[in-house]
């Protein structure tokens, strides 16, 4: 096992009417941001919820936060809270709240172009540079309730940039699953795979001496196989919500991350997918996924061949027809929930798309991806093609 430093000082509240707790959370005398995306939590009833549980703060909402929230809009945020003097937000909803929120919070007091924090990729280690946060989960997905790390899109470039840092760590996070019951399905399913991906990120790369960390992934795969065609057709059952959203909490809230090798090379390219034609942030996983593994199939065929064993039950073949089987169940299971697996299913745009990804990762020196390194730009067209 890899040494490791594992950092995590977010509290999380679980459980059904935790909003409640709202008032002791959020600092005494705390001037309030807010800040939510469409109308979700009107209509079903958070919104209330949470102007309830503030009363007697001082309170300023921002709403209109965008799926894969653009840095346009969270600029607009900073300046409302430049303006009114704010020293706390609260974001309401789904990882592109919180993520935009995370943004919000270290733009706010940073000096210069604050375009430079998502072009850069600025880390933020000091709590005093940022505004502290906490969130009211409303979708689970991404695990950004229990991280540090952000995915911003500036629209004028059409990019999909990260920013993180020690110091982007929500304070609290509120995690009621009985909100899910009323999230359409699409959103469901993009939950399942978002959450099955962030795993498969950081466990299928090359076997190694972390049995534990192996072991929580494969359980938290086998658990979304189990639950997520499930929930998705049944989001008010209790049982499936909470382990559905404690499932998407664990697979990037650190811990499988800690002494192994990760990978992030499908997250990378994904976020091209929907910079460039607006698809899912989840469904371009679904789509780079399975391909990327067929193209490092030498490489990653041991940890295939594991991952197949153990989460699939697969034991008969070669050893390369074992990783493809396990690559084909990874393909099913999506499909299974509902979601389509090819680029070519969302746009027909799609043949400048490898020629344009491959010039803008090389334009960044964004060459030698992967968990070896081994992802060059021939590599990344091979991985973008056979996603067509």
């Amino acid at each position: 096992m890899r040494n490791f430093d594992l950092y995590n000082p977010t509290q999380l509240v679980f459980g059904t009417k935790q909003i409640e707790k709202l008032a002791a959370l959020v600092p005494k005398n705390a001037r309030v941001l807010l800040v939510y995306g469409g109308g979700s939590i009107f209509a079903n009833g958070i919104h209330a919820q949470v102007i309830g549980a503030l009363q007697g703060f001082h309170v300023v909402e921002f709403g209109g936060v965008e799926p894969n929230p653009r840095y346009e809009t969270l600029m607009q945020a900073v300046a409302v809270i430049r303006k009114e003097k704010l020293n706390f937000i609260l974001a309401v909803g789904g990882g592109s709240v919180i993520d935009g929120v995370k943004f919000i919070s270290a733009a706010t007091h940073f000096e210069g172009d604050a375009a430079r924090i998502l072009q850069e990729r600025i880390l933020f280690t000091d709590v005093l540079k940022v505004v502290p946060f906490g969130t009211v989960l409303t979708l689970p997905a991404t695990g950004s309730e229990m991280n540090s790390g952000a995915v911003v899109t500036i629209e004028a470039t059409k990019e999909k940039l990260t920013l993180g840092g020690s110091a982007l760590f929500p304070k609290f996070s509120i995690c009621d699953p009985s909100v899910i019951a009323s999230l359409p399905k699409r959103q469901l399913q993009n939950g399942v795979i978002d959450s099955f991906m962030h795993v498969m990120e950081q466990y299928l790369t090359y076997p190694h001496e972390a049995y534990l960390q192996d072991r929580i992934a494969e359980g938290i795969l086998q658990t979304l196989i189990e639950i997520g065609p499930k929930v998705i057709e049944n989001p008010a059952d209790y049982v499936l919500a909470s382990n559905f959203m404690w499932s998407c909490t664990m697979a990037l809230n650190g811990i499988l991350n800690k002494g192994v090798p990760v990978d992030w090379a499908t997250h990378m390219i994904g976020h091209e997918l929907t910079a460039l034609y607006e698809i899912d942030h989840a469904r371009t996983l679904a789509i780079i996924g399975p391909n990327l593994y067929r193209v490092l199939l030498e490489t990653k065929q041991d940890k295939l061949i594991q991952y197949g064993e153990r989460v699939w039950k697969i034991t008969t073949g070669t050893p390369a027809e074992r990783a493809n089987q396990a690559i084909d169940k990874t393909t099913q299971f999506f499909q299974q929930l509902g979601v389509p697996t090819k680029l070519s299913e969302y746009t027909p745009n799609f043949a400048q798309t490898a020629d344009f990804i491959v010039a803008r990762f090389e334009q960044r020196g964004w060459v030698g991806l992967g968990e070896r390194q081994n992802i060059d730009l021939i590599k990344l067209r091979q991985i973008v093609e056979m996603s067509y």
